[in-house]
């Protein structure tokens, strides 16, 4: 009987490409890295796919191995070579939405890696809190102080903090207050 692991690999790796993209970009940022992670990304998938392909949620594996390669790229030394002094401009473009885009990329950057990863999969990708803390290897507690003080830095990175006082969002009234989490920008060192 021949093994036909191959053909199973590269039928779900060409249905799975355009989400993987997806992701790899709202994750990096760049279209070219986009690209890299995916590409790194099924290439230890294929070298893997016999104990992939038995997982009981193979997206999930897969959406694992990405988020992960993303985490670790920036350990490696090639990340940290810059052919710019800064980043190019993009190219202005007419559409209203990619302005609020720019501004939300903008502010994403200015959040670690990791705080990044856990708002994107959180909000944009709409998982649980316990599937985000198993992709990323830790706990939900830390998922959930992560995604409270992920949300704080993008809204004061783009000046748009709540409103209240001194950057801090405002309050509820009245004796049954929650308790919500100051957003006040940290002095800088």
């Amino acid at each position: 009987m021949p093994d036909t692991s191959d053909e199973e690999y590269v039928e779900y790796v060409t249905a799975r490409i355009p989400a993987l993209r997806r992701l790899a970009y709202v994750l990096c940022g760049d279209e070219h890295r986009a690209d890299d992670l995916v590409q790194q990304t099924i290439t230890t998938l294929y070298v893997k796919w016999q104990r992939a392909r038995t997982a009981t949620h193979l997206d999930r594996y897969v959406r694992t191995m990405l988020v992960r390669t993303f985490l670790d790229e920036k350990r490696l030394a090639w990340a940290r070579v810059r052919l710019f002094g800064e980043t190019p401009e993009p190219a202005p473009v007419a559409d209203g939405g990619v302005e609020d885009r720019h501004v939300l990329r903008a502010a994403l950057a200015r959040v670690p890696r990791r705080q990044q990863a856990v708002l994107i999969l959180r909000f944009l990708y709409d998982l649980p809190v316990d599937e985000v803390a198993e992709i990323l290897g830790c706990s939900a507690g830390t998922v959930k102080s992560q995604t409270a003080r992920g949300r704080c830095r993008p809204a004061v990175a783009t000046g748009r903090s709540g409103g209240g006082a001194r950057g801090e969002p405002e309050r509820p009234s009245g004796a049954g207050r929650a308790r919500v989490a100051s957003c006040r920008p940290r002095p800088e060192s």
